[in-house]
């Protein structure tokens, strides 16, 4: 049981949503439609999703029993490339045709879809919501409301290539000081330390965050958020100059703000043993076993390094519900619809999700023999602190200034200051 503070705080949403995320992509056809069980039937359930690889399996398993059980029912799954995923599903909520269940990371973006009344109240239907652990159903809980089942539970981790740290006499870093050592060593013997791949920006945000938490501590964020503290306090322009300095260092790939994560272009990095490290959400483990399995016997995983002047906890970690099923609201098929986000999630479903994936789930009393699960859970259970994405927090705007000034961050092209004092100003305005 899961005994940690979640770092999701309720904000009111704006009308624009930021394209951003985590997760994969049909980085060949851009998306695909899926049937399970047979086709003709009376009613058609229309479901919207990113997941690939094993992941999708795991979905259509769980419709193939839906529709066994029901017969006359068919799903049509339809995978949307996760970089292009929100905007379509902003498109299609504005213009009142958005698929009956679709899949969300809960939060902020789900929120502004619930403050808009577009997402069914599972709180009003006949839906045990019990066997879900507390922080997964918080980040699809809004004031009291439940508008999202939580299927899975991932992590922010380093992963990292043992082979190299083997070869190079190197070990897994515990504090930043060591981290700067690990990476001097990789970049002597020609390895790109870092695959970084942030076109798209969120994955750039990991390594601000996690330099944010370790700084400040797990309540730097909410206090901003809130209005109790500011986006341009000194713990938050510091996460930014360490991550300069990681830049100056040679830290990360070149070219690393032009390369999109779906493409695969950062994974192949580490496959082919150009890169040494990635961080990544837990999902990458799922990539590694679905596009490159023979890495598997290299890959390790470790939490992001104590900054040993900080204040924060160095057990705390970053993480993310996702995948979370929802309804629409107006949806001319409700019954069959929740009843498919109750397959979606079920215990069965949960298990195969865990098994195939090596994700957490977001229900309770779903166990594992995969060490890498058994890893994450050890340190879910050791963790004080586990802190959402701040992109899937933030209100629309704010998440839009905090994803471009990271980026530019990166690039050298703003200081750490500058990028502190944008936040806060648009923090402020969305305060009025």
């Amino acid at each position: 049981m899961l005994k940690k503070r979640n770092a999701l705080y309720g904000v009111l949403m704006g009308s624009m949503i930021v394209v951003s995320g985590c997760g994969g992509g049909d980085v060949e056809t851009g998306e695909e439609e899926n049937q399970a069980g047979t086709e003709g039937g009376d009613t058609t359930i229309q479901f919207w999703h990113i997941e690939t690889g094993a992941k999708e399996e795991v979905y259509l398993n769980a419709i193939e029993r839906y529709e066994n059980d029901n017969p006359g029912v068919t799903v049509e799954a339809l995978r949307i490339p996760n970089d292009d995923y929100k905007q379509r599903m902003v498109v299609a909520m504005s213009g009142g045709n958005p698929p009956d269940v679709f899949h969300s990371w809960g939060g902020g973006w789900l929120g502004e879809f619930v403050n808009s009344d577009q997402v069914l109240n599972l709180s009003e239907e006949d839906v045990n919501t019990d066997r879900f652990l507390d922080l997964a159903m918080d980040n699809s809980t809004y004031e009291d409301e439940v508008y999202g089942l939580p299927l899975g539970l991932s992590l922010t981790m380093n992963f990292y290539n043992t082979k190299i740290f083997d070869e190079l006499g190197l070990e897994e870093p515990e504090t930043y000081e060591e981290l700067k050592e690990v990476i001097e060593v990789l970049k002597e013997s020609e390895y790109d330390p870092y695959a970084l791949t942030n076109q798209t920006q969120w994955p750039g945000s990991y390594f601000y965050m996690y330099f944010a938490d370790r700084l400040g501590g797990s309540d730097l964020f909410a206090e901003a958020l809130e209005g109790e503290g500011s986006f341009a306090d000194e713990d938050f322009i510091e996460a930014g100059a360490k991550i300069q300095e990681l830049v100056e260092m040679g830290g990360f790939n070149e070219g690393f703000n032009g390369i999109p994560y779906d493409a695969g272009q950062g994974r192949q990095l580490m496959y082919s043993e150009q890169a040494a490290m990635m961080l990544m959400t837990t999902t990458f483990v799922n990539n590694v076993r679905d596009e490159f399995p023979e890495f598997e016997e290299n890959l390790g995983a470790f939490t992001f390094p104590d900054v040993e002047e900080g204040e924060g906890n160095p057990t705390n970690l970053n993480g993310s519900v996702s995948p979370v099923l929802s309804v629409f609201e107006n949806t001319e098929h409700k019954e069959e619809s929740i009843e498919l986000i109750e397959y979606l999630t079920s215990e069965e479903t949960a298990q195969d999700f865990v098994e195939k994936t090596s994700s957490l789930s977001g229900l309770e009393g779903i166990v594992s023999d995969d060490p890498f699960v058994q890893q994450f859970n050890e340190l879910v259970e050791e963790a004080d602190f586990i802190q959402m994405p701040y992109d899937q927090t933030l209100p629309p705007s704010l998440a839009e200034t905090h994803l471009n000034s990271v980026q530019e961050v990166f690039g050298l092209s703003i200081t750490p200051e500058e990028a502190a004092e944008r936040m806060e100003s648009e923090a402020e305005s969305t305060r009025e």
